[in-house]
C-alpha cells in the first residue's frame, strides 16, 4: 500500500491581511487603535512615573477601561478621572465613562 501523499503546509497569512479579511478582527483592530489613541491623549496629563503602571484597556459601547498595576495606582487614577475625562472630551474622544480596573498578575 503506497504512503499517502504529503500535502504542502498551509501558507501563512500576514496578520494585516487576516485583519482586513475578517470583520470581527477588523473591529477588534479598530477598538485597539481607539484605546491606544485615548491613552496617548491622557498620558501627558498623568503624574511623572505613573504612566508606566497603567495600560490602556478595552473600549466598549459604555466606556473605556484603564488597567492599573495595583490598588495605589488605581486610587490615584480615580483622583485624576475628572481631569482625564475633560481632556478626552476636549479632543472629541470620550462620550462615556472611564473605568479603572486592577490588572491581575
Amino acid at each position: 500500500m503506497p504512503a499517502p501523499p504529503h500535502s504542502a503546509p498551509p501558507v501563512a497569512v500576514p496578520i494585516s491581511e487576516a485583519l482586513a479579511q475578517s470583520a470581527p478582527l477588523a473591529r477588534l483592530k479598530e477598538l485597539l487603535r481607539e484605546s491606544n489613541e485615548r491613552f496617548a491623549a491622557i498620558a501627558p496629563h498623568l503624574p511623572a512615573g505613573l504612566e508606566q503602571h497603567i495600560r490602556p484597556g478595552p473600549v466598549t459601547d459604555d466606556g473605556w477601561t484603564l488597567m492599573a498595576a495595583n490598588a495605589s495606582v488605581a486610587a490615584k487614577l480615580r483622583q485624576l478621572l475628572p481631569r482625564l475625562e475633560f481632556e478626552l472630551k476636549n479632543r472629541g474622544l470620550q462620550a462615556s465613562v472611564i473605568r479603572i480596573r486592577i490588572q491581575s498578575s
